[in-house]
């Protein structure tokens, strides 16, 4: 079981340059739940999870990530942030890469058991630089499965996968919802049964 960890949100706004892209959003997406961002390309939904990552500040409005009702002082210790750009290192075997961030942010998992847990045992030991798209997302959730932190921020989880490794990662985010974990995703389709859906426009 992860640490249950609420993220709330309230009247919160983004500009990016001279556009004010949404305002007064508020947020609360509780321990075990998936809440799903949706709304139309450019509305925002990138840049509310890049926001709650910590890596772009609201124009207005206040972010907690909190534990117990307690607020927690370095939220970055629970998040675990997958967007576009998977943060492979090319030249790095997906072994390695995943041996690199368990000693970085630590893990609760080996990096081999997280591997198979994906679907990579066989291309374990291969330089990411060669793998698809398909693969290389693959390597980046069991990079995620494998620290085992809280909260999970995820744009666009299923991109670029085949039917096998869509499957697998929506039974990843399935299992840690269920285990008590919090999953934010910009999403164009239904991850989970039940999720919360926030609309941004």
């Amino acid at each position: 079981m992860v640490a249950g960890v609420e993220v709330t949100g309230e009247g919160l706004s983004c500009r990016r340059g001279d556009r004010l892209l949404f305002t007064d959003l508020s947020l609360n997406a509780r321990p075990g739940t998936l809440t799903a961002i949706v709304g139309p390309n450019g509305s925002g939904k990138t840049s509310l999870l890049r926001m709650i990552a910590g890596l772009l500040k609201p124009e207005a409005g206040t972010l907690t990530l909190s534990t117990g009702g307690v607020a927690d002082e370095e939220p970055a210790t629970l998040l675990c942030y997958l967007g576009h750009h998977d943060a492979l290192k090319a030249q790095m075997t997906a072994r390695e890469n995943l041996e690199f961030a368990a000693r970085w942010q630590g893990a609760v998992r080996d990096p081999d058991e997280a591997l198979a847990r994906l679907g990579m045992t066989r291309q374990a030991d291969l330089p990411v630089g060669y793998f698809s798209a398909g693969q290389r997302r693959r390597t980046a959730f069991a990079r995620c499965w494998m620290v085992g932190r809280p909260v999970w921020l995820l744009d666009e989880p299923t991109s670029a996968l085949d039917s096998a490794g869509r499957a697998a990662v929506i039974d990843l985010i399935g299992a840690h919802v269920a285990d008590g974990g919090t999953v934010i995703a910009a999403t164009h389709e239904t991850l989970i049964a039940g999720a919360a859906e926030l609309r941004v426009a």
